[in-house]
């Protein structure tokens, strides 16, 4: 085992790096925030929070990640969402950065991805920033000192910003460059200070390799309810639906944010910490997320504040919209202390529909979920993605498209494995707009959306009255207690109700020409679901 820091020319395993620099070797949160201020990294912040700038690039680049696949698994790849690169550009490409990081000082973590220590990953995290090193520390799994003694990598991540990708050389469109070796279990990354291109990247290879041992990898978070992990729910939506912040619920224990798995065991989180958005964020609405932002090592990403007072201005989204805070699980009060749960007994899938035609909660069927699931209906969030400024609707499979290298008929046949067996009842929410489209509707009130799953995990809504949605074709209730009978139609929130359909029947359009894609592969009853919605 190692701890600290390490001569100059010791050997990282498996990666042939033989630094004249320093090499700091699994450094815990006092040292890291220490070592990356004295770099001049970032800057502190109240509470002894860790104040960043990511520079060019504040949001993940998904034109410049690549995946280098085993022969074996060739027909297995959604290549329509995955670009390809050559085993001999990744090799290129690898021993490149090797050699551009020989005289530099190096940053260590030996990690795990996954809670449940049958089938979770050991992740071994090489950066060139400090303060990244202290990123993975949060968002994996870390070990207790003495796991460390005997611990062997299954995988590799290399981050170094400063690397700069030639696309002559390495077979890449620029010079940022996230690179995925599947069948070596290694990732590169260069030409980009986002840190979040470290956890996707992770979640990415997982996703990979646990469908072959009849494991569901899901882009979601979950919680359960205290005492009782029997019941479970997850909360499936991309960045900005809201999965962080209602699975954070003082109410019940919070398992994870945002990455998970579905085996025969339960659920189980991937991660050891939370990467919550912060735009907007209040303490009357979101007190204990909040409350991580003036604590000691949390990364705070891309946020303006007071150079005096420090104070941080949640509102200013002048750097980008997609500023973030990154804080371990345990600085959550009800956080799970194992991160795991049972088989869950209700399913949320999350939307932003900017639109505004949705309706606040809808309950669905095995095959309706099974339709929304590969559907992935929702609205990229202004700033999560560079180029994205403002709602864009989007449709992303399984609610994460761009970390599912395997065909979607493999997740979703999975998904809807679980779902017969456990008996899950699933619901489709909405926290997009309403009473009309982005720019002139508003966003759904978060009190609404809290009182409407409670009364949901209480078994309340399923005891009412629903109706039809005429154009969808998906059960609506139409009356719950503490909610606007109003706001659960949709169609009454809008000054003008032809209008609404329009916009209705548009968004209806885009479900059945992005579903034609899958109509050769589901089975007849997810058939029947997805062409109800347009009869």
């Amino acid at each position: 085992m190692q701890i600290g820091r390490v001569n100059s020319k010791f050997l990282i395993e498996n990666q042939g790096i033989i630094s004249s620099g320093t090499i700091h070797y699994n450094l815990q949160e006092p040292a890291l925030v220490a070592t990356a201020l004295r770099r001049g990294e970032g800057t502190l912040g109240k509470g002894g929070s860790f104040l960043v700038t990511t520079g060019k690039y504040t949001g993940r680049s998904p034109n410049d990640k690549y995946v280098v696949c085993p022969s074996a698994d060739v027909e297995s790849i959604w290549w329509q969402n995955n670009q390809r690169m050559s085993s001999e550009n990744f090799d290129t490409l690898h021993a490149d950065m090797i050699e551009h990081m020989q005289d530099r000082d190096l940053f260590v973590q030996d990690l795990v991805a996954g809670a449940d220590a049958t089938f979770r990953v050991n992740v071994r995290a090489i950066t060139e920033l400090a303060w990244h090193n202290l990123f993975v520390r949060h968002l994996l799994r870390r070990l207790e000192p003495h796991e460390l003694d005997d611990y062997t990598a299954d995988c590799i991540l290399i981050n170094c910003p400063s690397f700069r990708a030639d696309p002559s050389r390495h077979g890449c469109r620029s010079e940022t460059i996230i690179a995925l070796d599947l069948g070596k279990k290694t990732i590169l990354i260069a030409g980009t200070k986002y840190a979040g291109e470290s956890k996707k990247s992770v979640f990415t290879l997982l996703n990979f390799l646990l469908p072959e041992k009849n494991i569901l990898p899901m882009h979601c978070s979950a919680n359960h309810e205290v005492g009782n992990p029997a019941n479970t729910v997850i909360f499936f939506g991309l960045s900005g639906t809201g999965k962080t912040t209602l699975s954070s619920d003082p109410k019940r224990v919070l398992i994870g944010d945002d990455e998970h798995a579905w085996s025969d065991q339960g659920i189980s989180n991937f991660e050891g910490g939370c990467y919550a958005k912060t735009l907007s964020l209040s303490v009357e609405a979101e007190p204990e997320i909040f409350a991580t932002t003036q604590k000691f090592s949390t990364i705070i990403e891309n946020m303006r504040y007071d150079p005096e007072t420090f104070d941080l201005d949640f509102d200013d989204d002048s750097i980008t919209a997609n500023m973030r805070c990154a804080y371990p699980l345990d600085y959550i009060s009800s956080a799970s202390s194992n991160g795991l749960g049972g088989h869950p007994s209700n399913i949320i899938m999350l939307t932003c529909d900017a639109f505004g035609v949705l309706p606040p909660i809808a309950r669905l069927t095995p095959a309706e979920a099974i339709y929304h699931f590969l559907s992935g209906f929702t609205s990229k969030v202004a700033g999560t993605e560079r180029g994205v400024i403002e709602p864009q609707p989007t449709f992303s499979t399984c609610f994460g498209a761009p970390f599912m290298p395997r065909r979607p008929e493999i997740y979703g046949n999975l998904f809807r494995e679980r779902i017969a067996k456990h008996k899950a009842d699933c619901w489709l929410v909405n926290t997009g707009w309403t009473g009309g489209s982005y720019g002139t509707g508003k966003r759904m009130p978060i009190a609404a959306t809290r009182a409407l799953l409670s009364a949901t995990l209480e078994g309340r809504v399923s005891q009412t009255k629903f109706r039809t949605d005429q154009h969808f074709g998906f059960s609506v209730p139409v009356s719950v207690p503490g909610v606007s009978e109003t706001l659960l139609d949709p169609r009454r929130t809008w000054e003008n109700g032809e209008e609404y359909d329009r916009q209705a029947q548009k968004l209806v359009g885009m479900f059945e020409e992005n579903f034609r894609q899958f109509l050769p592969n589901v089975a007849a009853d997810v058939k029947a679901a997805a062409l109800k919605s347009v009869d």
